[in-house]
């Protein structure tokens, strides 16, 4: 007689089949999701550079092969201005490139203050990489290190100015270096793990254990104890700024420049730092 499969067998092998296919699917999303995470908060843009910052273009950097892997642009305060010994060391956010803030830039530098702006891997004219939290905490600490080296600038004169997720680099930075003697930070965007984790379309991944890209600013502003100018839109309130430790200032501003932008730079610089005489800092002028 012919052996005859039992019906709940033929079921229960389905079934079994079924649950490994599922988890197959699951794992494969989990790690579509840990390896594409980063395109979820950054969106860089390789955008050209214009005429005129093309000739201010400082490359540095370099990798093992001599291959400079950064671009950035120094702009020198005006001539004469109160804040000439002070240099801003500008964090871009993490959508598009420096050039998207080029009018908070030149803003800064209008005060009377030297910008240096650069664009992380991946970003503008700097080298091809995909960015993340950990390559671009690397990028901001070689920028500290070319201004401190390279242009001879003293770490007591540089300001840490983030913005978007640039505000957790520069967070940390201040941190990491304790002669930075102020920090400011603009319309930040940070610990994105808890944002990722609401979206539908990741509730459903163990979301917390995968993601990596949280760009922390909460905890680093608790303990920070360096002055802070902490600027956000009228709409726009930032949990982080009211937990972050003394001494700081927090600014709500109805646009990103204009005369209140103007007033708290100022406002904050004569509060908390010395104007310092430019034959004091080292600053070598382009």
């Amino acid at each position: 007689m012919p052996e005859v499969v039992a019906g709940s067998w033929l079921l229960k092998a389905f079934g079994a089949m079924l649950a490994a296919a599922i988890a197959c699917v699951y794992l494969a999303l989990c790690l579509l999701f840990y390896q594409g995470q980063w395109q979820i908060v950054l969106h860089p843009s390789r955008k050209p550079a214009t005429a005129s910052s093309s000739q201010n273009l400082v490359h540095f950097d370099s990798e093992s092969t001599g291959q400079p892997q950064l671009a950035g642009e120094f702009l020198p305060a005006p001539a004469g201005t109160p804040y000439s010994g002070l240099t801003v060391l500008f964090l871009p956010g993490g959508d598009g490139s420096r050039t998207d803030s080029a009018a908070t830039q030149s803003a800064l530098q209008a005060l009377g203050l030297n910008v240096f702006a650069f664009d992380y891997r991946g970003y503008g004219q700097s080298a091809e990489g995909r960015p993340s939290q950990q390559r671009m905490t690397e990028d901001s600490e070689a920028a500290f290190r070319f201004l401190t080296g390279m242009r001879g600038v003293q770490p007591s004169s540089i300001i840490p100015y983030g913005v978007g997720v640039g505000a957790s680099l520069a967070a940390h930075l201040a941190a990491s270096h304790h002669e930075i003697r102020a920090v400011i930070l603009d319309s930040p965007l940070g610990d994105l793990r808890e944002t990722t984790i609401r979206k539908t379309a990741w509730r459903y991944l163990p979301t917390g254990l995968l993601f990596k890209e949280d760009f922390p600013l909460a905890e680093p502003l608790k303990t920070l104890t360096s002055p802070k100018l902490l600027l956000e839109g009228n709409q726009n309130e930032t949990p982080a700024f009211r937990t972050a430790a003394s001494p700081k200032i927090v600014v709500s501003l109805p646009s990103p420049q204009g005369p209140q932008f103007n007033e708290a730079i100022r406002r904050f610089l004569d509060q908390y730092l010395p104007v310092p005489s430019p034959a004091l800092t080292g600053t070598k002028q382009p």
